[in-house]
């Protein structure tokens, strides 16, 4: 009898450590990610943050992000919304060209705060700002306690993009929680942090987003208010509509993270925009961004034009879709990151390297962004159509399989107007500038400046890539 009850009793066991062991998690489209939307804008603006040096290797810095956001938060009559993935002081090194963005954008927040109180302000963000419960945030905890509501993103609702280690961390390190701790040494700056929370890190999940919206104007970017990064190069597209799909896409992550109330409320401070004119503005999130950069890469026809500038390249099809593009007789240029500066540590230059020698491989032109401690953070791709319109796609999201396949929580915008748009035609006067040089202006260097023959480093591109087992 009592063998009996045993057996019967294996099946309760087994079931839930079954369910821990396989991954299984609510599907990005049941947690409301995967977000498709069109609208129509007349106003619509390209803002760059750029870097480059002079022909005597001085650095220089010309920005707009930032400000443009500023002036966005003291025009908010009615609310301002916030999903931005990194904001603190880790690793930065006051100087030349350095700005303390994060404690700028505090500041700015809490003014506000104080200068209009009637103004509903929430602030969605990504754990690592605390590494993972480890550590408090300064610059959060003052928003809290100013009455600003921050919500930190329920990375465990995600899908696993590093499978092979999450399935094993849902059973032996979930169960424990994250919590403060001195063990091991805050890889990411200053701080000691517990081992609970390095095991959640290595999880590599991320709600990657930077998106601000408010009740006048929607802007969707590429850059961060993290001071460390104050001098990479970013883009940015600003709209006067499109702000009630934006509440609807980070509604969604309000409601898996905990904060229904809050997402309950957004959709009432907004009226629908309207469909009737302008530019065709599109905000797309996750798998969405993939779908829609295949498209128009699939869609380019021989003589049409292809530009792209992008941090983190190694995304199978679109790397196929670029060379399938190039043989059709589209004339592609590609801008990469050479993926050797982060923060003051020196890296490999992988996966950009190994995807580039297979860009180069098929004939289509490569240069490397000539950085000197800062990243070309840029994620945008333009394309002209035969019919005389551009699309320029750009925000948060890198061409990798953890960004493009519904893992991380990313959101872009694109923008299709006649070529001649001020805000298409900015942007591919940007690219040319960064692709020709300019006298006593240094963006780009020669593909063979960086160029990486290494076997190893190609299966290790390849590995990360294929197992989610790398931090791209």
């Amino acid at each position: 009898m009592k063998k009996m009850m045993c057996l019967r009793m294996y099946p309760l066991v087994l079931l839930p450590l079954m369910a821990l062991l396989s991954g299984c998690v609510t599907s990005p489209e049941k947690l409301g990610l995967a977000y498709q939307g069109e609208t129509r804008a007349d106003d619509i603006e390209f803002l760059v943050d750029e870097t480059w040096v002079d022909t005597n290797g001085v650095r220089h810095v010309h920005q707009e992000i930032f400000d443009a956001v500023y002036k966005m938060i003291d025009e908010a009559e009615q609310f301002v919304l916030i999903d931005l993935f990194l904001m603190n002081e880790w690793g930065f090194e006051p100087g030349p060209c350095m700005r303390a963005l994060g404690p700028e954008f505090t500041e700015k927040l809490l003014e506000k705060r104080e200068a209009s109180p009637e103004v509903e302000i929430i602030f969605i963000t990504d754990p690592v700002n605390t590494m993972y419960g480890s550590l408090e945030s300064p610059q959060f905890s003052a928003l809290t306690n100013a009455g600003i509501q921050v919500v930190y993103t329920d990375l465990n609702k995600l899908r696993d993009s590093n499978p092979i280690y999450s399935k094993l961390w849902r059973v032996l390190g979930q169960p424990w929680g994250v919590g403060p701790g001195r063990t091991l040494k805050n890889p990411m700056g200053e701080g000691r942090v517990s081992m609970r929370s390095m095991f959640k890190l290595l999880n590599f999940k991320a709600n990657h987003r930077k998106v601000i919206v408010t009740d006048k104007a929607l802007l969707m970017t590429s850059a961060n208010p993290h001071s460390a990064s104050s001098a990479h190069r970013n883009v940015a597209l600003k709209v006067n509509a499109g702000m009630a799909m934006a509440c609807e896409m980070e509604a969604a992550v309000l409601e898996f993270s905990g904060a229904g109330e809050v997402a309950a409320s957004l959709p009432e401070v907004i009226e629908v925009d309207d469909l009737s004119d302008g530019n065709k503005v599109e905000l797309l999130s996750e798998i969405r961004i993939k779908e829609k950069v295949l498209t128009l890469l699939n869609e380019a026809e021989p003589g049409d034009r292809v530009d792209l500038c992008m941090f983190y390249m190694s995304e199978k099809d679109v790397i196929k879709a670029l060379r399938k593009a190039k043989k059709r007789g589209v004339d592609v240029r590609i801008i990469l990151d050479p993926s050797k500066d982060a923060f003051g540590i020196t890296k490999s230059g992988i996966p950009n390297r190994q995807a580039a020698a297979k860009l180069v491989k098929s004939g289509i032109p490569l240069r490397w962004a000539d950085t000197h401690g800062e990243q070309s953070h840029v994620k945008m791709i333009y394309v002209e159509h035969p019919d005389g319109t551009a699309t320029l796609c750009l925000g948060s999201c890198n061409y990798t399989r953890r960004n493009l396949n519904n893992f991380n929580c990313e959101a872009n915008l694109a923008v299709t107007a006649p070529v001649d748009y001020p805000a298409l035609a900015r942007a591919r006067e940007m690219f040319n500038r960064w692709w020709n040089n300019e006298p006593n202006r240094i963006y780009t260097v020669d593909y063979e400046v960086y160029q990486d023959g290494s076997w190893w480093r190609k299966f290790t591109a390849w590995w990360g890539e294929s197992t989610g087992m790398n931090t791209f």
